[in-house]
């Protein structure tokens, strides 16, 4: 869960949030239909903002929804946005929904986390990529990063893992970069530190290079396969909820016929 500190004053909160998105007082005027002039005034604390204001002013700097009720807290109104637990009942439908896009998407993988990478939900194609690991990276709550990049883990299996372990990483600075999250930056600083394993990085692909992809695949070998997939991240649009503004459902899209194949034949298999 990210910390948030509300004692600081709401204009210092947006100052800091208008220079990490690298805008200038008149450009964030422009885009919340503001003045410069005001815009000083409340980073300066010479004028409160209105609840509609800030909320306008977090919305143009992308401020996530969990910060945007500590903006609130400092300005002095109440959070805006709810934080259900994903077994509160008013989160039924959602969980419905959910549960049925992943069984969907068989034979397919797909799994949903949180904005820490804490796995919520997944399908069975994710159980047969997974199948095997240690138990100290599948017990609960298990963790996708630490599943993917540790050396007990899947790395071994990703043929072109320091590809995806740099895709993987950059991920994680452009979301450390968007929310201010600690134990984000805490797992980013460990799994950053994962040794990557010998023979971890073996793609035996007859043409290296470039790949025949429209995206930079992930290459992993299930019972001496390789699967080949490309990665599509969904989240929810306009979200008035903290728990599901963080949710994001990963879905992973076979990028040849030859994994199409074997998905297709494996779920036969396990279905007789």
């Amino acid at each position: 869960m990210t910390t948030v500190v509300t004692g600081t004053g709401v204009g210092q909160l947006l100052r800091t949030w208008r220079e990490r998105r690298r805008l200038s007082q008149l450009e964030l005027a422009l885009r919340a239909d503001s003045s410069s002039r005001h815009i000083s005034f409340i980073e300066t604390g010479r004028s409160r903002p209105s609840e509609e204001m800030v909320l306008r002013l977090a919305e143009h700097l992308d401020v996530p929804v969990r910060d945007r009720n500590a903006l609130l807290l400092a300005a002095g109104y109440a959070p805006k946005y709810s934080e259900s637990t994903l077994d509160d009942p008013q989160l039924a439908t959602l969980r419905e929904g959910i549960e049925t896009l992943l069984q969907g998407y068989d034979p397919y993988p797909a799994i949903v986390v949180d904005g820490s990478y804490t796995v919520v939900a997944a399908n069975r194609a994710i159980g047969m990529l997974i199948a095997g690991l240690p138990e100290h990276l599948l017990t609960p709550p298990m963790n996708v990063m630490r599943i993917t990049l540790h050396p007990e883990g899947l790395a071994p299996r990703i043929r072109n893992l320091r590809e995806w372990r740099g895709h993987l990483l950059a991920q994680m600075e452009r979301q450390i970069g968007l929310a201010r999250s600690e134990p984000l930056r805490k797992l980013y600083e460990e799994v950053a530190a994962y040794p990557v394993p010998e023979g971890g990085d073996a793609d035996d692909r007859e043409d290296p290079e470039p790949y025949p992809y429209f995206a930079l695949p992930l290459r992993i070998e299930h019972d001496g396969h390789v699967l080949s997939f490309v990665s599509s991240i969904s989240t929810f649009n306009t979200p008035m909820d903290v728990t599901v503004s963080e949710l994001a459902i990963e879905t992973l899209l076979p990028a040849d016929p030859a994994t199409v194949a074997y998905l297709r034949g494996l779920a036969a298999a396990t279905e007789r």
